[in-house]
C-alpha cells in the first residue's frame, strides 16, 4: 500500500459550483420519497412488514428498500450489484451499511443541534454543539463511500468479515463544514501533532476496556484540508444508520476513517492506541497477524467495475451497452476500458454523466454488438495520477482494498 499523500487543498467554492452544477443537471434538487421519510423517521419503533421473500431489516434501516439490499447481519446491509442501475448519486434507501458497534438509541436525534463535539489538540480547545458548527461555515461535496473489506468476497482464502462483493459502497453528497475553518476559529493545530483523530459516540458495553471496541480512527492530519464534518447526506439529516447526527467525512479515505456519531476530534502526536487503529483493517501480509508496523487502511485506491448487463438479467444477441461506475480514491478518473473477452483485448469507454469532482464516481458506457453465447466482461480504470487498476488483487489476511479488475469480471450469456 503507497504511503499516504498530501492531496492539494482544493478551491472549495469551485467544488461547491461544480457540484450545485453536476447537482442540477442529473435532477438532485430533491431526492427520492423513501430518503425523505427516513429523514423524518430515522428508526422505526417495530419491525417493517417485508414483501415475499424479503428478509426484513433491522430496524434502525426500516427505512431503506430491502428488496435492494443482502442483509449480511443486523450491521452490515449490502446494496446487490443489479440495484445500483444507471443513476449517479446512490438512493440513500440503497447505500449500504456498516456498522462496527450496534447503532445508538434513536433519541440522540430527538435534538440534532444540541449534540457536542469536543476538538482536542488545538489552541483553543473546546465543545461545539451542532448548532455552532452550522454558523462557521458550509460546503458540499460528492464523494464514494466505501468499506475497505468491499470485494472481500472474491478472495479466495475467505478472509474472516462480511464477503462483501461490489455493494459496500455508494456515491454519496455531503454537506456540513470544513474541519479547518472549526480548526482555525480555535486557533489552529499545535506544533507536533501529526494526526487527526476521530472517535465515534456509540454506548459501549460496560466491563470491557473501551480501547478494545471504541471506534477511533487516526489519519495524517492534513487529511483535515478535505475532511468535514457533516450533518446532511443526499439532501436530508444524516440518518441515524450513517452516523446522524453528525459524521467525520474525509474524501479518497475508505469508510472506516469515515467516524459515525463523532464526538471528539482531537489533533494528536500519536496514532490512537484503541484496538481498531493499532490492530484492526492493517494490511497484514497472509499468514502474519495485524501489528501497527503493517499499512493502516486509509486511501481508496483506484477501482472500477460494470453494473450492467449482469447474469441475472439476461439479454439477446446484438448491441448492448455495457455500463459501470470508476473512481480513484484520493485522484479524479482519467481513463475506463472494457473487455468483452475476459480483458485480452481492450476498448475505450466513454465517461458520461457530469463529473461531480475528483472524490466523486465516474459513470462509464460502451456501446458494444455481443454474439449469442458467454461473455467475460471487465472494466479497467487509469486516474488523473498514472495509477491503473491492476489484474490480481492484493492477498492479505483481512481482504481489504480489493481492487483487481479480475475479480470483479462478469459472466453473461446471451441467447
Amino acid at each position: 500500500m503507497s504511503k499516504p499523500t498530501h492531496a492539494p487543498v482544493l478551491a472549495r467554492r469551485q467544488i461547491l459550483a461544480g457540484s450545485a452544477t453536476a447537482l442540477a443537471a442529473v435532477g438532485m434538487g430533491s431526492f427520492s420519497q423513501a430518503a425523505r421519510a427516513q429523514a423524518a423517521a430515522p428508526a422505526a419503533s417495530a419491525a417493517p412488514v417485508a414483501a415475499a421473500g424479503v428478509k426484513p431489516l433491522p430496524p434502525y434501516a426500516a427505512w431503506k428498500d430491502a428488496s435492494a439490499l443482502i442483509q449480511h447481519s443486523s450491521n452490515t446491509l449490502e446494496t446487490k450489484r443489479s440495484a445500483f442501475g444507471m443513476g449517479l448519486i446512490t438512493p440513500s434507501e440503497q447505500l449500504y451499511v456498516r456498522n462496527n458497534l450496534p447503532a445508538p438509541n434513536a433519541s440522540i436525534l430527538e435534538d440534532r443541534d444540541a449534540w457536542q463535539v469536543s476538538v482536542e489538540g488545538v489552541k483553543s480547545p473546546r465543545s461545539l454543539s451542532l448548532r455552532e458548527l452550522k454558523t462557521l461555515g458550509v460546503e458540499t461535496v460528492t464523494m464514494v463511500l466505501q468499506c475497505s473489506g468491499n470485494g472481500r468476497g472474491f478472495f479466495p482464502s475467505k478472509p474472516s468479515g462480511t464477503p462483501w462483493t461490489v455493494g459496500a459502497a455508494g456515491n454519496v453528497v455531503w454537506t456540513g463544514v470544513p474541519v479547518r475553518q472549526v480548526v482555525d476559529l480555535l486557533g489552529g493545530v499545535l506544533p507536533g501533532n501529526n494526526f487527526m483523530t476521530g472517535t465515534g459516540g456509540e454506548v459501549l458495553p460496560a466491563g470491557i476496556d473501551p480501547k478494545t471496541i471504541v471506534v477511533e480512527r487516526s489519519l495524517p492530519a492534513h487529511a483535515m484540508a478535505e475532511a468535514m464534518l457533516a450533518w446532511e447526506m443526499n439532501g436530508q439529516p444524516i440518518p441515524l444508520a450513517h452516523g446522524g447526527p453528525l459524521r467525520l467525512i474525509v474524501p479518497g479515505y475508505q469508510g472506516v476513517n469515515q467516524i459515525k456519531y463523532v464526538k471528539r476530534l482531537a489533533f494528536t502526536a500519536q496514532e490512537s492506541d484503541a484496538k481498531i487503529m493499532a490492530h484492526g483493517y492493517r494490511i497484514s501480509p497472509p499468514g502474519s497477524k495485524a501489528d501497527p508496523s503493517q499499512p493502516s487502511v486509509l486511501e481508496m485506491v483506484v477501482k472500477s467495475w460494470i453494473n450492467s448487463p449482469l447474469a441475472e438479467r439476461p439479454g439477446v444477441a446484438g448491441p448492448v451497452q455495457i455500463q459501470g461506475v470508476a473512481f480513484g480514491g484520493l485522484h479524479g478518473i482519467k481513463r475506463v476500458e472494457v473487455s468483452v473477452d475476459g480483458g485480452k483485448t481492450w476498448r475505450d469507454a466513454r465517461l458520461v454523466g457530469p463529473d461531480m469532482g475528483k472524490y466523486a464516481w465516474r459513470q462509464f458506457a460502451l456501446a458494444a454488438k455481443l454474439g449469442a453465447g458467454s461473455h467475460t466482461l471487465v472494466s479497467r480504470a487509469t486516474d488523473t495520477a498514472g495509477n491503473v487498476q491492476p489484474e490480481q488483487r492484493m492477498e492479505n489476511v483481512g481482504g481489504y482494498n480489493n481492487n483487481s479488475w479480475a475479480d470483479h469480471a462478469v459472466s453473461v450469456t446471451l441467447a
